[in-house]
């Protein structure tokens, strides 16, 4: 990642990545070019290698940003929540609404799958990591039962990427919002399936 000097450099770089995210989240990263995002941004195209020097650059350094804004949002939704089946419940529902607001980002972490396989890796791999750690230092804490940290929070991870596809980025007219997913998620968290 090239490092912008200035106020108006940062504004540039800040717009193709907007309009990266909007071209290859919409286009997939096969469909989108280079032409395109700088089209998008409204700049030259020789401005984007200022910045990036290939579009594999921008779309890693998106998987990268939906990491950091993921986090971020997550931590203020949960901060100074002292219950970690609450921070639980809170930060799945912030994650919904962030997945609903940024759908071409989801999709795009979705992609790297295929086409930036060890960004992938590495978004999910760095999440869990401190995920299991908060895990960890509840169940020490006594808010939550003993058990595998590191599977739990695969496990939470799992359920949240699948259900921010289905509810938030396939949005079919019917679909349920976000409080009534979180509602219904932990309904079967805290009791289980048993009758």
């Amino acid at each position: 990642m090239k490092k912008t000097r200035t106020a108006r450099g940062e504004d540039t770089r800040n717009a193709i990545l907007a309009a990266a995210e909007a071209e290859i989240g919409k286009r997939g990263f096969a469909s989108s070019s280079i032409t395109d995002i700088t089209r998008a941004a409204g700049i030259a195209q020789g401005t984007f290698y200022i910045y990036f020097s290939t579009k594999d650059m921008v779309f890693r350094e998106l998987v990268a940003l939906m990491g950091r804004l993921t986090r971020a949002r997550l931590s203020e939704a949960v901060a100074g929540i002292a219950d970690r089946v609450e921070a639980e419940r809170v930060g799945l529902g912030a994650f919904l609404r962030f997945v609903a607001e940024r759908p071409s980002l989801y999709n795009i972490v979705e992609e790297a799958r295929f086409v930036a396989p060890d960004a992938y890796r590495d978004y999910f791999s760095n999440f869990a990591k401190a995920y299991a750690q908060n895990l960890a230092e509840a169940a020490q804490d006594g808010t939550i039962r003993p058990g595998n940290a590191e599977i739990r929070a695969w496990a939470l991870m799992g359920m949240a990427k699948t259900l921010g596809e289905r509810f938030c980025v396939w949005q079919q007219q019917d679909d349920l919002d976000p409080d009534a997913v979180v509602a219904e998620v932990f309904d079967m968290l805290e009791k289980g399936l048993r009758p």
